[in-house]
């Protein structure tokens, strides 16, 4: 493994960090409560990454089991506990724990506590996840699309479900 190629051929550097305030409100509050706050998009890293944290009320619903072509998926679980599919089986990811998912490897996650649960979501590269996210959260407020646009959708987020 070695280094990427040159994305930058600047001799000084330049004043370019962004910083995104504690108590920003979040970017998408879903209809049971649970919100996203979007860190860092695909845009804003320039297809790089990006970095989200979901904040899961409890017993809230997640991601079915599923698979990305395009993109490796990461969560670091904050506060709570996280229920992750491993692609094999359910298991429970504490405050501190770390899930990676390659591209093609099949993983879900959802919130089956009482409590709160928060962790951060890392996608590389960058895609432009964003609209997924608030696609989901427009569902809970005016109802879930057919089957057919479903379907669609999912198709154009690369979200393969198993």
């Amino acid at each position: 493994m070695t280094y990427p190629a040159r994305r930058y051929d600047g001799d000084a550097g330049e004043a370019l960090a962004t910083i995104r305030r504690h108590d920003a409100p979040p970017d998408v509050t879903y209809a049971n409560g649970s919100t996203t706050e979007y860190f860092a998009t695909g845009a804003s890293t320039g297809g790089l990454f990006g970095l989200y944290r979901w904040t899961m009320s409890p017993m809230a619903g997640g991601a079915a089991p599923h698979f990305h072509r395009t993109l490796a998926e990461s969560f670091l679980v904050l506060d709570g506990s996280l229920t992750v599919y491993d692609g094999r089986t359910w298991l429970a990811a504490a405050p501190g724990d770390f899930v990676h998912v390659p591209p093609g490897g099949v993983h879900g996650f959802r919130n089956d506590s009482g409590g709160v649960v928060r962790f951060l979501i890392h996608f590389a590269p960058g895609a432009p996840r964003e609209a997924y996210f608030d696609g989901l959260a427009r569902w809970g407020y005016e109802g879930r699309p057919s089957d057919d646009e479903v379907a669609e959708f999912l198709r154009q987020h690369d979200n393969i479900l198993v």
